[in-house]
């Protein structure tokens, strides 16, 4: 199993993703502001409504606390969390995501949550893409809302069909494995490395019942209309002449572009998907990327102080927490498969 292990790695350099990464970002950036109006930029900022601005900061903050009370809700039948510690966790993890590459603060904010709260890793692991997976649904049925309103282009409808197949997929294991824990775990034995998802097999069962799926699903509501409102703020700050449904185009391209890591932040590729989409409501290619520019500043410098303070709070440095996870993960592959997880009463 190691030899294997050290096989594959041999085989895919450990700078080939991120170089991969970058490569998408910097060519989308020099698509985005070439022949760029930085003049024109610097007057459009200055005319900013900061009423909504403000408005746009607060509801993006309260993004992540939103995010931070899902995850608690989700726990609930296996831990009682604190709100602060998934909140922390997250912020922890979207601040690792917006300086490290391939979307590290995944793993990082499960190894925080594992770690306070004293869980098996796995568990964490499989909230996490339990939490996606209700993600998808929600998201799909933003692109089929947007789609209804505003006409999107083929490339886009179709890789929304693909999500939307991959991601009921995905509903069904996980209704399946909620149910059916033991065949799961019969499947898994089958071969040598597939029970190194023991834990995740559990840790779905576990919190795979209907009540808290169904409590899951209404906070993941919650959580998708928040990201909508401060960028539906942006626009009406910035004064771009759209309706308020170019919002939900705005979201979804992001959600569906961002959905496979790449550079830090998705800086690039994010201005890149923004400018895409406000071009769909005739919005100008100079003023889009204009945009695309401030929202980015907006919504990404909060996160970035807040993720520095969750850090800070911990008494540890980034790259420490990095580390610990990174041992953490190594140490939970080396265990023997969990015997199951006991959910509270």
């Amino acid at each position: 199993m190691d030899l294997n292990r050290d096989r594959i790695k041999k085989r895919i350099p450990p700078w080939l993703l991120p170089a991969v990464g970058y490569g998408i970002s910097i060519a989308s950036l020099i698509w985005v502001f070439h022949g760029f109006d930085w003049r024109q930029a610097l007057k459009d900022f200055a005319a900013l409504d900061w009423r909504y601005v403000t408005i746009a900061v607060l509801f993006d903050l309260s993004v992540y606390v939103a995010h931070g009370w899902r995850w608690q809700v989700l726990l609930r039948p296996v831990v009682r969390t604190r709100l602060w510690r998934t909140v922390q966790a997250v912020y922890i993890g979207l601040y690792a995501n917006e300086v490290l590459p391939l979307r590290t603060g995944e793993i990082i904010r499960c190894y925080l949550v594992a770690h306070w709260n004293r869980i098996p890793l796995g568990l964490a692991i499989s909230s996490a893409a339990i939490e996606r997976v209700i993600d998808g649904v929600w998201l799909f049925a933003a692109m089929l809302l947007a789609m209804a309103l505003q006409p999107l282009p083929g490339y886009l409808v179709d890789a929304g069909k693909i999500m939307g197949l991959l991601v009921f997929a995905l509903l069904g294991v996980l209704v399946y494995v909620g149910l059916r824990r033991q065949h799961a775990h019969d499947m898994v034995k089958e071969s040598r490395w597939l029970h190194y998802l023991h834990h995740l097999v559990d840790g779905i069962h576990a919190m795979g019942n209907p009540r808290t799926l169904a409590a899951t699903f209404l906070a993941s509501f919650v959580y998708a209309a928040l990201q909508i409102v401060p960028i539906w703020a942006l626009m009406e700050g910035y004064g771009l002449a759209v309706p308020w449904f170019a919002a939900f185009a705005v979201y979804v391209v992001l959600r569906v572009g961002t959905m496979i890591p790449n550079a830090p932040g998705n800086a690039g590729l994010y201005q890149f998907l923004v400018v895409v989409a406000l071009g769909l409501f005739q919005v100008p290619k100079s003023t889009a990327a204009g945009f695309s520019l401030m929202m980015f500043g907006v919504l990404t410098l909060p996160l970035l102080i807040g993720g520095f303070v969750a850090v800070a709070l911990t008494g540890l440095k980034l790259d420490q927490i990095r580390a610990q996870a990174r041992s953490g993960v190594e140490a939970a592959a080396a265990v023997a498969p969990s015997r199951g997880l006991h959910p509270e009463s």
